[in-house]
């Protein structure tokens, strides 16, 4: 694990006045804030990495403006890139902020986005792991992190699967049957078995809940994830082309779930 703080390069002259006049001016107090935060930062890493064992923690202050191109080049080398969902500013912390928005759309590795005001003070621990499945490559990915994710935290996994977002359906052609809904229903419940049996073979430990609707994707992950501790996505699905930096339904759940969030990028 690698703790970074990216500070702006700012002269002299640009700094805003500072708090007590630092001595050595507006770098020197930069630089033992940014020492400051890490310090704050490993040992929060410490505590938590504690009962599952020993990690090795690093961190390192980067000098770098601005800061989302750095925290992307650093993405082609991470497993994954976790980020706050809020900024400094007034604006970013009622949304997404800037920081987090560029890392979620632009990284090179999954990226986890945390919520501050996510609500897990009243989520159980044995709250399960959420995963939303459409086949995509994307998706296979998210599957693989949240079988993981459950399999760490030893809870459950929750594989949702909306079969109204697989595209155009045929509906038939004069002297053909009439479209049975419960046939396709069926149909995707089957799929979704096949898309998760090589996982549950690999992870059996983790107990699986299947579900299947007719229904938008990203509403119905936002309803499940209300009893979820974290909900995993793919960057984006079936429909995505290439280049897409980010779907609608990983958009949503992003910036509307109160839990955290991982989105599945694929390296470029």
């Amino acid at each position: 694990m690698k703790l970074v703080y990216i500070s702006p390069p700012i002269p002299e002259f640009f700094a805003p006045e500072l708090p007590a006049s630092p001595p050595g001016g507006y770098s020197s107090w930069e630089e033992t804030h940014a020492h400051e935060a890490l310090e704050a930062a490993h040992k929060i890493a410490v505590e938590a990495a504690a009962p599952h064992g020993a990690y090795q923690i690093s961190s390192e202050v980067f000098y770098a403006a601005p800061v989302v191109p750095t925290l992307i080049d650093l993405s082609k080398h991470a497993g994954m890139i976790v980020v706050g969902s809020r900024g400094q500013t007034a604006v970013a912390r009622v949304l997404l902020g800037s920081v987090s928005s560029g890392v979620v759309y632009h990284a090179k590795c999954p990226v986890a986005v945390i919520h501050d005001d996510n609500g897990l003070a009243t989520v159980s621990s044995d709250a399960p792991v959420l995963v939303g499945i459409d086949g995509s490559p994307a998706s296979e990915l998210a599957t693989e992190i949240a079988f993981d994710e459950a399999d760490r935290r030893g809870v459950g996994l929750v594989a949702l699967h909306a079969w109204s977002d697989m595209g155009p359906l045929d509906f038939g052609r004069p002297g053909q049957a009439p479209i049975e809904w419960s046939n396709f229903e069926v149909r995707e419940e089957e799929i979704l078995a096949e898309r998760l049996s090589g996982w549950r073979e690999r992870y059996p430990d983790v107990v699986v809940t299947k579900v299947v609707v007719s229904d938008r994707p990203a509403p119905r992950l936002l309803q499940r994830a209300e009893s979820a501790q974290l909900v995993v996505v793919g960057s984006h699905g079936r429909g995505g082309f290439a280049g897409m930096v980010l779907g609608s339904v990983g958009r949503a759940v992003v910036y509307a779930a109160r839990i955290p969030v991982i989105v599945a990028r694929l390296s470029e």
